[in-house]
């Protein structure tokens, strides 16, 4: 990808009241190779299981068809001929939205019956042209195709009617918050906050959705994904001592020279860069919590945390979801990490005889383990651009 240009890629969602599933389905992917990235979010009929079986199969079809560049209409003929129909409305219907884009080149969106996207350039909403194209074989079927060019500081968001029709039959929002509710909220979070990340957006969408529903319980599926073309963030995060100690200015000298912000995960990690940079390193105690180990503070580093017991939690968070109520180690080292679109790790190979304790808990894995799974799951999961440098 593009150093003078990211994609970040953040979506919220929260399923309809008293169901167990999404009923919508967000899917995105990254194509190296193309330089490409290919974001979907499609909305099944009605809730729970169902509605998440159709929307779950437009998603990957449309993503295999999108992909591989086949013709639109054709493609989403092909895709309402495969849904299962509705033994009681007897259609098949699934709701999509697709942006396809490329770092150097232009943004395709396709949109069939969900809310239209969102389109923000210098801190305003731009009305984007797009053309209809209909289908001879679904008559009630339009999808509507826009192209635009991609710019810095751009953003796209895309949303689910649970957003737009939030609230409705509530006597403060009869006809519920509509898209223009949601987008005046939306111009305001980024006037207060213009570098605000495309997660952190995305979620403040879904929640003042839910604020707007009766006793803030969501009356359908609430889902919202936001595209923010920006910069790189960069993130380089050190964890373990060299495995020769003669390198351990060099292993100082990545973090005075880095462009970017610096995070230390572990005890003799710090110490190194402490020693070496000749900085002080003190207790951050509003950073306390019962399990994960206190961070620290150190002039000129981001973060400063504990290693293997906070990494391990990091990597149980990127999984399941952070409680952003916690203000812990491994709860800022997640924020931080999804915060950056460029991650440098550099891995430290010493061995720390204190993590061969057979007593020690049986999932508090190796360093080199740990941050495979951590850089995996950005890479996968969060389309993050992760390099790893062992020392």
């Amino acid at each position: 990808m593009s150093d003078s240009l990211f994609i970040e890629i953040g979506s919220a969602q929260q399923q309809k009241n008293g169901e167990d599933c999404f009923g919508d389905t967000v899917y995105s992917k990254k194509i190296p190779e193309e330089r490409r990235i290919i974001s979907i979010l499609s909305d099944g009929l009605g809730s729970g299981v169902k509605a998440n079986i159709l929307s779950s199969m437009t998603t990957r079809m449309a993503m295999k068809f999108v992909e591989s560049n086949m013709e639109l209409m054709h493609s989403s003929e092909v895709m309402m001929d495969a849904l299962p129909v509705c033994q009681i409305r007897k259609i098949s219907y699934a709701t999509f939205s697709v942006v396809d884009t490329q770092l150097d080149g232009k943004t395709r969106i396709f949109e069939m019956d969900n809310p239209p996207f969102m389109f923000i350039r210098d801190n305003k909403a731009v009305n984007v042209r797009y053309r209809e194209i209909y289908s001879e074989k679904w008559k009630d079927r339009t999808i509507n195709i826009s192209q635009l060019t991609n710019q810095e500081e751009d953003r796209i968001i895309l949303m689910s009617d649970g957003v737009t029709q939030a609230g409705i039959g509530n006597k403060n929002y009869p006809l519920g918050w509509q898209r223009q509710g949601c987008l005046d909220f939306v111009l305001e979070k980024i006037r207060k906050n213009p570098t605000i990340s495309a997660s952190d957006l995305a979620n403040a969408i879904v929640q003042e959705a839910i604020s707007k529903e009766l006793n803030h319980k969501a009356g359908d599926d609430i889902s919202c994904v936001v595209l923010y073309f920006r910069k790189p963030r960069k993130l380089l995060v050190l964890t373990g001592p060299p495995f020769d100690e003669k390198r351990d200015a060099e292993f100082a000298e990545l973090v005075s020279s880095y462009d970017g912000k610096t995070a230390i995960c572990g005890g003799t990690t710090a110490n190194i860069i402490e020693r070496e940079l000749c900085l002080k390193c003190e207790i951050d105690k509003t950073s306390f919590d019962e399990k994960i180990p206190m961070c620290s503070i150190m002039d000129g580093i981001d973060l400063v945390t504990e290693g293997i017991l906070t990494l391990t939690e990091v990597y149980r968070m990127l999984k399941e979801g952070i409680d952003t109520n916690k203000n812990n180690g491994a709860t800022r080292l997640a924020k931080l990490l999804l915060d950056s679109d460029k991650i440098d790790f550099v891995v430290g190979t010493k061995i720390n005889i204190a993590h061969q304790d057979p007593n020690l808990p049986m999932e508090l894995e190796i360093r080199r383990n740990i941050v495979k799974k951590i850089f995996r799951i950005l890479q996968d999961k969060y389309l993050k651009e992760i390099s790893v440098k062992y020392i």
